[in-house]
Parts: C-alpha cells; structure tokens; sequence
C-alpha cells in the first residue's frame, strides 16, 4: 500500500527551547513537559548542553504548536526561542 501524499500527511512544528537549569536531566525535562502539555501532541527529540546553557527541541502537531509554547513559556527556567517546519533549521538557529 502506498505512503499518502505529503500533503495529505499530519504537518509538525519544532520548537527549540533553551533551558536554563543546567543540572536538570533528560528524564527530568520529559516530566516537565509531561505536566506541562498534558492533552497536546509532543515528543522530546534533542536535549544537550551547548555552551553555558541546554537546548531542548520538541515536535508538536502543527494545530498544537501556539498553544505548546505558551505552556512550555510558562514553566520556570524554560524559553523557547525558535519554531520551524523542519527541525534542520531549528538546531541550526540553537546552535549559533
């Protein structure tokens, strides 16, 4: 059976957040989001350290995607700072 068209697939939005708080761990930043985006569509993808501060880039609906980042805005010690269609230019944005 055939893929459907790109265009009839669901479309996503990367958001990259810059965190602050550089002893929190993966598994820490997963909880957060996890309290924090109940009822939105997400997954975490990147999560490291990069200078003096961790980047974090999550995958939202594109429907989800306003909403994702006021609340990823809200949580102390998270910004986002960029969204995008494509998560190339997401960490290339974080990691100049």
């Amino acid at each position: 059976m055939a893929k459907p068209s790109k265009a009839k697939r669901g479309k996503n939005r990367w958001i990259g957040i810059i965190v602050t708080n550089l002893s929190i761990t993966r598994p820490e930043m997963i909880n957060l989001f996890e309290l924090g985006l109940q009822g939105l569509s997400w997954k975490l993808f990147d999560f490291h350290e990069h200078g003096n501060q961790k980047i974090a880039i999550i995958r939202t609906l594109l429907e989800d995607a306003s909403e994702a980042r006021k609340r990823v805005n809200s949580i102390e010690g998270l910004s986002t700072v960029t969204t995008s269609g494509k998560i190339r230019l997401v960490r290339e944005r974080l990691t100049r």
